[in-house]
């Protein structure tokens, strides 16, 4: 294959993975605690000869934006943002998840959970449960959950080193091998909701951008494919 046609295709294929985390942070507008990406790219150089290369792309991964979201009041006791870099911590069957999409409830055995029926441990590892009778439920600004019976428990945040390395799951989860830290700087706001960090302005506009060059390479695959065309019915005139 000409050279050429290989940097035009290795650029069609980075547009492709770069309008595919462009749909993905649309699709997420409105998902409490989404962290938008972006794809990472590095260059590729590859020899012609001794003296000559040409430049692709390798796709390496997403770089995700960690900024916080929006903050907004919803009044709702269960309703609960992180100012800071923290994550909640809930429990699935292959182990804990993270997550900062604090829009909570109670289950039937009366268990704090995430959207998805999860539930939220506190800072021992362990499940919340709030007392049948308890009607005033209170969190502090440190996790400390409380009723006009008493103490509950904390609710655990935790941190870590490398959160560039968590693993996106879907439904604002986040999964790592690495261990969690204690975060006592995090505060909790009840009554709020930290909501998606996607700008969409900013991803429509990516969004006409990638089209735009997408068209582009079409035109320079076209090009290339007339121009090898008519080569090669010279060469065979002339043979």
């Amino acid at each position: 294959m000409e050279n050429a046609t290989l940097i035009a295709a290795s650029r069609a294929v980075a547009l492709e993975r770069q309008m595919s985390v462009i749909a993905n942070n649309v699709a997420n507008m409105d998902t409490n605690g989404f962290k938008s990406g972006k794809p990472l790219f590095i260059e590729q150089l590859n020899k012609m000869s001794d003296s000559e290369k040409y430049s692709m792309v390798e796709n390496r991964g997403i770089l995700r934006d960690l900024s916080s979201g929006p903050v907004s009041q919803t009044g709702n006791p269960l309703d609960l943002a992180l100012e800071g870099d923290g994550y909640f911590t809930v429990d699935t069957l292959n182990g804990p998840r993270y997550t900062r999409a604090g829009n909570f409830s109670l289950n039937d055995q009366r268990e704090l959970t995430n959207a998805n029926g999860l539930p939220v441990l506190d800072e021992n590892g362990s499940r919340l449960s709030i007392p049948a009778n308890a009607r005033d439920i209170n969190i502090s600004d440190d996790g400390m959950v409380t009723t006009e019976l008493g103490q509950v428990g904390r609710i655990g945040v935790v941190r870590f080193e490398r959160e560039q390395f968590m693993t996106e799951l879907g439904n604002s989860l986040y999964s790592t091998d690495e261990n969690p830290i204690t975060e006592s700087a995090t505060k909790i706001r009840q009554g709020f909701l930290e909501g998606s960090n996607v700008q969409a302005v900013r991803e429509m506009t990516d969004m006409i951008e990638v089209n735009r060059q997408y068209q582009n390479i079409q035109k320079i695959l076209s090009n290339e494919h007339d121009r090898l065309r008519n080569a090669y019915s010279k060469l065979s005139k002339l043979s």
